[in-house]
Order: C-alpha cells, then structure tokens, then sequence
C-alpha cells in the first residue's frame, strides 16, 4: 500500500467512526486492527462513552472500558472482575466447552498466586542477571549475521529469532526445534481460517495437542530428576501445578509460551516502525544512548502488544457511572487505555524521553500483572543497545504487514535495509 493510499485509508477510518451511531460502535473486528484503522473508534468512546455496550459483535455483547483509570479500577478488582476460565478466561472469543484451557492468567486466587509462584523463579532478578550475558551473545550473532545492502525481513530474522531463542532456554527445550515454539505461539492465538495458518477451529486443537504430547516427553524426562532452572522442571515440581490435567498443562505452556513470545517480538519490531516514523526520535537516541532504557518503555507503551484482556463480571457493579450487571462480558483495551490524554500528557506521540515512561498499562495491573515484563524490557533494552553498537538503522522499505487480530497487536512482516545510522 502506498503513503497515499495509506492516508486515504486513515481519512475514512476518522470519518466513519463519528459518522456511526455511537450505539452502533463495534471495536472488536479484527479488520480495523490489521488495517491499523482502529484509533479513531477509540478516540470518540474515550470522549463520549468511555464505558460502551456493545449489544452486536461476533463475541456476543460486551462492555469496553477505554480509559486509564477505569481500566485500572477493573483490572485491580479481581474480586468482581473474574479471570476464571469456566466464566470465559482472558479474551473475548468463549473457548469451546470441551476446549478450556486452565491457566493461571485465567485464574483468581488463591489457585492463581499457587501457580504464578511456581514460574515466577525464572525472572527473579538473580536469574535475570544470568541471562543478560546470553542474551546479548544471542543478539550480536544475529545481527552480524544480517546482510546489508539487501532487503530482508526484520520479523523473521530478527525479532521472531531473538523471542524464539529466549523461549527455548526458558523451557529446556531443543534448541534445533526452537521454531515450533513460534509456530504453537501463532496457532493458539490464530482466527481459523483468516491467517492461512489453520483452516478450522479442530485442525488448531489438534495442533495445540501435538506440543502439549511434545512438552510432555520433557515433563516425563524431569519429573524424576532433581529439579533443574528451566520452566517444564519448575511445573513438573511445583505443589500446585504437578498434578494438572491434560487440558490445565496444555493452557499454562499455550500461556507461557505467548507470553514469553508475542509480545516482545511485537515490541522488538514496533519499536523499528516507530523510530522510522520519528526521526527525530532516533536523533534523540543517537545523541544520547543512555535513553535507551526509558524509550524500551514509551516502545512498549505505543506499541501495547496486547490490544485488550477481558473479565466477567462475577457480581453486579459500576463503572466510570455505568451500571454493569453480573455475568456481563467486560473489555479492558489496554491500547486505548495508553492513548489516554488524562492520565498520559501527549499521548498519541513517540517521545523516548518521556517522563514516567513506565506508566503505561501494556503489562496490565493488579495480580494479573505481567510476571515476565522486566524480562521484556531487558531483551528490547540489549537489542537497541546493540544496534546502536553497531552503528546501522533498519530502514523500512515496504509496507508492514499487520495481524488479523484483535487481542495481539502484531506485525507479521516488515521488510527492512540496513544503512549507516
């Protein structure tokens, strides 16, 4: 798509969302996301009905909630707002009856803080200072391996590759086979029919089982070893997760492995489309490195890898003076909650110096916060710090390809050169 037909597309998608009636407003189709066209729509709810029913969508009826505050007040309420995945779990699709997966995202307490404790080793702070050292080994490797002067995809060479790596160390898992990772990462969280990746819902779930039976060759391999570092070990011997059932270790891995995968090479290639639309910003950086640390958050922020996470109200409440009653499907859209002017000064903007750039909700709140974000920040802090090293800058010369999705916010291609910063 060119710049123009870009703009175009942009003008419409502005015009059509306050032509709408604000009844009518259904910002859960995924089309908007992959055409990026979706700011205007959420842009009109903040300022009109930043509590919105939606009474019509391909999830059923539902409620967004699109500003900070409000999303901060639901997402810390656990007492009301339930994650269980028997009431729907965390997006808005309702899984299948027989096709629920238990994880501890999709969990209230106290069977949730039992399960994330049993993980949450692997990102302590000691661990994550072992890690640093592979993980900038890692990253300097692919990057001399990258060719200049040619086009390449920076998805599939870069971001998808790093993630993957890091997957596979967290795991145990063969490093050879590390690409399978990626592969069951996309198909948890495909549309069937819409990527090119599954043609049906049943052909997903089959797939799905084959790395539950994958993962649990290594499960079987540790359970009577002594526990070691890696993730399937911490669940293999943790009191609360060595007796899941088959659908309860399908949905922990389905979780840990889109978590640990999606959102960081979604923020890792972000973060490239950001830096080309702001030049001023790579100006910034260049001038001075040390806000590398600070703009790995505003990439975050702006990017939002994850466009929303849903609850279920469990008993009757209000919100932002809306009457939400129980058994009510509720959605917390993150990334219009990071484009909230109230709360973030200039938020539609880039800004790598932004102050308090950590204040965004892309790793949620409450006690569904994010168990591995500063091990996200950590690896999006060593690739910008590497590549300002290096002293090159991956120029955009094709048009990103963006996820038919609306829950993961992702940039599926990105065609890149590399030339002298």
């Amino acid at each position: 798509m060119s710049p123009a037909a870009a703009a175009q597309l942009r003008q419409e998608a502005q015009s059509e969302a306050y032509a709408i009636p604000l009844d009518k407003i259904d910002v859960s189709q995924e089309r908007l996301f992959q055409t990026d066209t979706f700011w205007p729509y959420f842009e009109r709810l903040r300022r009109e009905d930043p509590v919105h029913f939606c009474a019509e969508s391909d999830y059923g009826p539902y409620w967004s909630i699109t500003k900070y505050k409000d999303i901060v007040n639901v997402d810390t309420n656990h007492h009301v707002f339930s994650s269980e995945a028997h009431l729907g779990g965390i997006t808005m699709r309702d899984p299948r009856e027989d096709f629920r997966l238990p994880m501890f995202i999709a969990m209230d307490p106290p069977k949730h803080d039992a399960q994330r404790k049993v993980v949450s080793p692997i990102v302590a702070p000691d661990n994550l200072a072992k890690l640093e050292g592979t993980i900038r080994e890692r990253m300097a490797k692919i990057f001399d391996s990258l060719p200049h002067g040619e086009t390449f995809d920076w998805v599939d060479r870069v971001s998808i590759e790093l993630t993957t790596q890091m997957l596979a160390t967290l795991f145990d898992f063969p490093f050879e086979e590390r690409r399978k990772l990626t592969r069951w990462s996309d198909v948890a969280t495909t549309i069937p029919g819409e990527n090119g990746l599954v043609a049906t819902e049943e052909e997903r779930e089959a797939e799905l089982w084959q790395c539950a039976d994958a993962f649990m060759q290594l499960w079987n391999a540790r359970v009577n070893s002594e526990p070691g570092n890696d993730l399937i070990s911490m669940l293999a011997h943790g009191e609360s997760t060595r007796n899941m059932d088959r659908n309860e270790f399908l949905g922990n891995l389905i979780l840990l492995i889109v978590g640990g995968n999606d959102t960081t090479r979604n923020s890792i290639s972000g973060g490239v489309m950001m830096l080309n639309d702001n030049p001023q910003e790579w100006a910034k950086l260049k001038a001075n490195p040390s806000l590398v640390p600070n703009m790995v958050s505003e990439i975050i922020r702006y990017q939002t890898p994850l466009a929303h996470m849903r609850r279920t109200a469990i008993d009757d409440a209000e919100v932002g003076g809306k009457k939400i009653k129980k058994g009510d499907k509720v959605v917390m859209w993150y990334v219009s909650g990071n484009r909230d002017e109230e709360v973030i000064p200039r938020a539609d903007e880039f800004l790598i110096d932004r102050e308090r750039a950590r204040q965004h909700l892309s790793f949620g709140f409450g006690i569904h916060r994010c168990v591995g974000n500063r091990l996200a920040e950590m690896q999006l802090r060593i690739v910008w710090e590497e590549i300002l090293k290096r002293g090159f800058f991956p120029e955009i010369v094709g048009e990103p390809e963006r996820l038919y999705s609306n829950f993961v916010k992702g940039i599926t291609k990105l065609p890149v050169r590399l030339r002298a910063a």
